[in-house]
């Protein structure tokens, strides 16, 4: 057990907490992002394989994240002075160059604000954890990874493009959903409308 006081974690729909943090790009404050989409990461360490696989697929997308209004942004407890020599290492070593900043958290106020830091884990390390932002500053969605398995960029992307989808249409999307593909309109909630539908009444496309 431990004397830390229990946070407990973020959850979707509720407002992301504000921050100022140095980092890779200079200062950044979260609400600098609102009014447009945030993808909010953390990873493990610096110099680390699979962390170095995920910044080379999210630097190789990061046009792609543009081209839908996401933003990116990175965190790990690793110090500037790391952070710096790593992306450097990376554009020398594999010719990728990380454009996106990368936040320095050695005090590890933000990530445990966040809960990417278990209070009971035996080191510093932050899990993979993704945080994804609309423009009002809201989490939309969560997800956590391992730290020996890497998150997919594709999902990442899709994921992101489904909830633009379905907030701009009022609808839902159906499992792997892809820009262009039908969505869900929401099941009715009145025996009337119930009755009066089809056999599939509680699985039907939203109109475009």
């Amino acid at each position: 057990m431990t004397d830390t006081p229990f946070l407990r974690p973020l959850r979707i729909n509720e407002a992301a907490p504000d921050f100022t943090a140095r980092t890779t790009r200079g200062q950044r404050r979260l609400s600098d992002y609102r009014g447009r989409w945030l993808a909010f990461f953390s990873h493990p360490a610096d110099f680390t394989p699979v962390c170095t696989s995920e910044f080379i697929a999210l630097a190789r997308r990061q046009a792609d994240f543009n081209a839908i209004g996401c933003e990116l942004l990175g965190l790990s407890v690793d110090s500037l002075y790391s952070h710096l020599a790593w992306l450097k290492d990376i554009r020398d070593r594999f010719g990728v160059t990380v454009e996106f900043p990368i936040i320095e958290d050695p005090s590890m106020v933000i990530a445990q604000a966040y809960g990417m830091i278990d209070p009971e884990a035996p080191d510093s390390a932050s899990v993979r954890a993704t945080f994804v932002i609309d423009p009002n500053g809201v989490v939309r969605a969560i997800s956590w990874y391992p730290m020996n398995v890497g998150r997919s960029i594709e999902e990442l992307l899709r994921l992101v493009t489904a909830l633009q989808a379905a907030d701009r249409e009022g609808a839902s999307a159906p499992e792997g959903w892809t820009p262009g593909a039908p969505l869900l309109q929401a099941a009715p909630t009145d025996l009337g409308d119930v009755l009066s539908g089809d056999d599939a009444w509680y699985y039907q496309p939203a109109s475009r």
